[in-house]
């Protein structure tokens, strides 16, 4: 439990000397201070963000990007670190276009992953104690009206709770099965076989997020969100699921 405590003090006081290296312009020993909490595995959306803003003030892009992705992984409603990222993503030099969405598809980004798996989790168990509740009260009522009233709620509450498993079940597995990374070269060559004499089929550029589907060697299977596909050499991009 001590030694516990004295780690929390040591991050605080190296979280909040960073914080002031990067107010007097000091960026990459503020990076080092972060980045040592991160060692740590003390991460935080707070640290990731940071990182991302002391890596944007120096201009390097693909870091920059790398950090606010970990940094919205963490906590998919800040706002700071979306808006952050839009301005950053405006200095990647790839402009790709995401492959049309059907109506089920936009739902699900617009709204249903606002919430992580474990936010989702957190509902289920409400709506399992909310439904368990109100079918109690129902069973002990006495008056016909409010047993209605119990029953009919209880079942809504049990129909939500289906549907929340549902959604539960799918953002942990399209979290865990969903492999990304960033682009972390200035330039890259994709090619379609895993061999530097295959044929180049596109260029990449720093910062640009790639999906990862496979790896042969030191090779990287990636496709892009407009659906085009190649393979790329490992080191040149930046996993992140990295934590």
């Amino acid at each position: 439990m001590i030694a516990n405590v004295v780690v929390a003090q040591n991050v605080d006081t190296l979280f909040v000397s960073a914080n002031e290296l990067y107010r007097n312009g000091a960026f990459e020993e503020a990076i080092k201070k972060y980045k040592k909490i991160e060692s740590q595995d003390t991460v935080s959306s707070e640290l990731y963000l940071n990182l991302g803003n002391a890596y944007y003030k120096l201009n390097k892009v693909g870091p920059t990007i790398f950090y606010y992705e970990k940094a919205l992984k963490l906590d998919p409603l800040n706002v700071d670190v979306k808006n952050n990222l839009i301005f950053a993503k405006r200095l990647a030099l790839d402009n790709i276009e995401e492959v049309p969405k059907t109506v089920f598809q936009k739902f699900n980004k617009n709204y249903l992953q606002k919430l992580s798996y474990n936010d989702w989790a957190i509902v289920v168990v409400v709506l399992s104690f909310s439904s368990a509740i109100f079918f109690l009260l129902f069973y002990f009522g006495y008056s016909s009206t409010r047993k209605r009233i119990y029953f009919t709620t209880s079942g809504i509450s049990l129909l939500l709770l289906i549907f929340s498993i549902f959604i539960s079940y799918n953002q942990y597995s399209q979290t865990t099965k969903k492999i990304e990374a960033i682009v972390f070269v200035k330039k890259t060559a994709v090619r379609n076989a895993p061999t530097f004499n295959s044929e180049e089929v596109f260029i990449l550029h720093e910062g640009t997020k790639v999906m990862v589907l496979d790896a042969v060697d030191n090779w990287k299977k990636i496709k892009l969100i407009d659906g085009k596909q190649g393979w790329m050499i490992a080191d040149e991009i930046k996993l992140l699921t990295d934590f």
